[in-house]
């Protein structure tokens, strides 16, 4: 190992970062072997590599993500895209995002799509052009159209609780179907007979999924189907609220209402209050989500509790999975709904359920 015969100065005290280049003139060796050094190669030997390491940390030297990247190909960066920071069911999955990330030695970026097909394709884009080594795309209003763009971008991308049904590669989310007939079984056990869904507009996949599983547990039943006992809002609760007023409004009104997620329901916990409708007295309320405030509701709202972490965990793994070229035991993993039994659903009052 070359000695030090011409040391700079303390580049410490430079106003630009200790490059490969500063150690490499510090100990007198080639930037090459340097470079081989901090990278732990082979061909440079164990005691080389220690004394290159420790001059390294002496001068303050980090290393560049841009000049590793350039080298690697690789960022070590994962994009996120969800609709909006503001809803809380993106929370605790980009918490499992992080963590699953996190422990790979990756960071991430988080872009929104505010629910608009064309400004998630151009998120998407965007993380792809700050060349992020794959993505993940929550509750995405595009779907199978990234067939295309992941064999343009050769970028590739996992899709969590996806709204746009089509012949998706990979995917992550609940099971929709089967966690919304449970809900409705728990209302028919209870002995309501009229019970009404609340769905989504813009979630066209889950809604129609949810639906599914709403007609399967009262097709079962042996309660008829009535189309008029279905209304559409918009997740929020101030685009669902129409809806409830609609359902209501009804000369044999529902006696129970089944929401597409938790946020509906809150909608339909007020409107119920403007009509003089006593929850769960009058009428019972499931929601979808199980979101941090549903316990703290007035009656605690009964709903279908989704492991959203677990969902942000289990795409990380299989996203990073794809990166690494391994194989995958599923191309759509779908992770079972819990229902979860509070104050908001009992049963009907005397004379209302018939």
């Amino acid at each position: 190992m070359p000695t030090e015969r011409h040391p700079d100065p303390d580049v410490r005290g430079k106003s630009r970062p200790v490059s490969i280049k500063d150690i490499a003139r510090a100990l007198g060796v080639s930037h090459s072997t340097v470079s081989r050094a901090l990278r732990d190669s082979p061909l440079v030997r164990a005691e080389t590599v220690s004394e290159i390491k420790q001059k390294a940390y002496a001068l303050g030297y980090r290393p560049s993500a841009v000049a590793r990247s350039l080298v690697t190909r690789e960022t070590r960066t994962i994009g996120i895209v969800v609709t909006t920071i503001a809803d809380p069911f993106h929370g605790e999955v980009v918490t499992g995002i992080e963590e699953v990330a996190g422990a790979a030695g990756y960071s991430v970026i988080l872009a929104s799509s505010h629910r608009e097909p064309e400004r998630e394709i151009r998120a998407v884009r965007a993380l792809q052009e700050r060349r992020v080594d794959g993505i993940l795309v929550a509750s995405s209003r595009v779907g199978d159209l990234y067939l295309s763009a992941m064999t343009e971008m050769r970028v590739p991308i996992v899709l969590i609780n996806n709204q746009h049904d089509g012949q998706l590669v990979y995917s992550v989310s609940v099971d929709n179907e089967n966690a919304a007939r449970e809900a409705v079984q728990h209302l028919i056990d209870l002995g309501h007979k009229r019970i009404a869904y609340l769905g989504d507009r813009f979630g066209s996949h889950s809604d129609a999924e949810r639906l599914a599983g709403y007609r399967s547990a009262i097709d079962a039943a042996g309660i008829a189907f009535d189309s008029e006992m279905v209304a559409q809002g918009d997740s929020s609760p101030e685009g669902s609220a129409p809806g409830v007023y609609r359902l209501l409004a009804r000369p044999e009104r529902p006696t129970a209402l089944f929401c597409y997620n938790d946020m509906s329901s809150l909608a339909a916990l007020r409107v119920a209050g403007e009509l003089g409708l006593t929850v769960p007295d009058k009428l019972s309320i499931i929601g979808f989500d199980d979101l941090f405030f549903a316990a703290y509701l007035q009656p605690p709202l009964t709903t279908i509790h989704q492991p959203r972490r677990e969902m942000g965990r289990e795409a990380t793994e299989l996203l990073l999975a794809l990166l690494k070229g391994e194989p995958v035991a599923s191309q759509r993993i779908a992770v079972k709904g819990e229902l979860i039994v509070r104050g908001s659903t009992a049963r009907p009052s005397p004379g209302s359920a018939f």
